[in-house]
């Protein structure tokens, strides 16, 4: 009997730091969520207990453990990894699959000392935030790892360069939950929220905040706009990390310096951006930064036209002037060009909305996602126990003629 056709299910434990509403976080999540049951039973643990997908993960019955560090530079530390092994060796589990720096470096070790039949590492950005040493530091514990995971050409290409072995990389795009975005939305609710008229053109961004975000350079390309498009309007859709609103006061005094603070609006996080996007006239991505950005994807999907910087993975999902339009990061003037140029031509904003959605429909559903995760998995998992098997010793035949 092969793997896929096995009674019992795969034991999975997926790790993340976190569970904040962050682009990786929300991947983990829909992975978690979407695996076959029949196949796999999935446990999950963080480094924090923290974010609002721990509610989901409870709801769901899907078993999350914490292993709290404050640094790796610790006893602790050990002594998590080391209680990390031990239930790894006591629940039986077949596949580790880590997400992120801290995942990965937390995991993968005590994984591999558990004699973990697979273990997986997920590198999910060029990582802009990881100094000389972290980068060493996660190349080093990607050697133990089975295979390392990453969602974009862009991505592989930086881990290439950095010396990592080409063999062991698998290249799986994030996917999108299409149904998501099938409910009707009414188009005017959120202009209702923010006060403005039913019609209003709402140009909108949907972002974690902070500084690689590329959001001075939106509010920029917004002021530019606004003597353009006397009646547009801009919102900024999302939280900062960890709750530090310092950040956020910076582009709010920003905005009001630049003599738009009355036409652009912080929502703060919501649970309704699949209605958000829909009803935008234009969705904006301006990150510095990315490797396949979840709200472009999620952007086409809803059939938002899109506006994103060139980055990372995002010309692998958006075809230039096909399915949106790409400028360069960091350029305020190209920016607002791209969004005027939608603002003004609704026809073209359609069209491109509508190719956005075949494209997501085609390669980035996911449907796909888990398909390519699952069958990974099985083989990993199959290859492993193929080699616990073989015999470690060969006959060996003479050359000389039998008398």
């Amino acid at each position: 009997m092969n793997i896929a056709e096995s009674i019992e299910p795969i034991r999975v434990l997926k790790v993340v730091p976190t569970l904040l509403c962050g682009g990786t976080e929300n991947q983990f999540m829909t992975l978690s969520r979407s695996l076959d049951r029949r196949r796999f039973q999935v446990e999950l643990a963080c480094l924090r207990r923290m974010g609002p997908f721990v509610a989901e993960a409870v709801q769901r019955g899907l078993p999350l453990r914490e292993y709290p560090i404050a640094t790796f530079r610790s006893a602790s530390a050990v002594v998590q990894q080391v209680r990390f092994a031990s239930a790894l060796v006591r629940r039986g589990i077949e596949i580790v699959h880590a997400y992120s720096f801290y995942g990965n470096v937390f995991a993968i070790p005590p994984a591999r000392l558990a004699a973990t039949p697979v273990v997986i590492a997920s590198i999910r950005d060029r990582g802009p935030y990881l100094t000389p040493m972290q980068m060493r530091a996660q190349r080093y514990v990607c050697r133990l790892a089975t295979r390392v995971l990453v969602n974009a050409d862009a991505v592989k290409d930086w881990l290439l360069d950095q010396g990592y072995n080409p063999a062991r990389i698998v290249v799986i795009p994030n996917g999108v939950d299409l149904a998501r975005f099938d409910d009707p939305v009414d188009p005017d609710a959120i202009r209702r929220e923010l006060g403005l008229a039913p019609g209003v053109a709402l140009v909108t961004v949907v972002s974690r905040l902070n500084y690689l975000k590329g959001l001075e350079h939106f509010l920029e390309a917004a002021s530019i706009l606004a003597s353009r498009f006397p009646g547009v309007h801009f919102a900024i859709v999302g939280e900062t990390s960890l709750g530090d609103d310092r950040y956020l006061t910076v582009l709010a005094e920003l905005a009001a310096r630049l003599g738009i603070g009355d036409r652009v609006h912080f929502t703060g996080l919501r649970s309704d951006v699949p209605a958000v996007l829909a009803s935008s006239t234009v969705s904006v991505m301006p990150s510095l930064n990315e490797a396949l950005s979840n709200v472009v994807l999620e952007s086409m999907a809803a059939s938002a036209p899109t506006v994103a910087t060139r980055v990372g993975g995002t010309p692998e999902a958006i075809a230039d002037g096909v399915s949106g339009l790409l400028v360069s990061p960091g350029d305020s003037a190209a920016l607002a060009d791209a969004i005027a140029r939608l603002l003004g031509d609704p026809g073209l904003a359609a069209a491109l909305g509508r190719e956005a959605r075949r494209t997501i429909e085609k390669r980035f559903s996911v449907d796909r996602m888990v398909e390519a995760t699952e069958q990974l998995y099985v083989d990993l998992l199959a290859e492993t126990r193929a080699r616990r098997v073989a015999p470690s010793w060969s006959i060996r035949t003479s050359s000389r003629p039998v008398r």
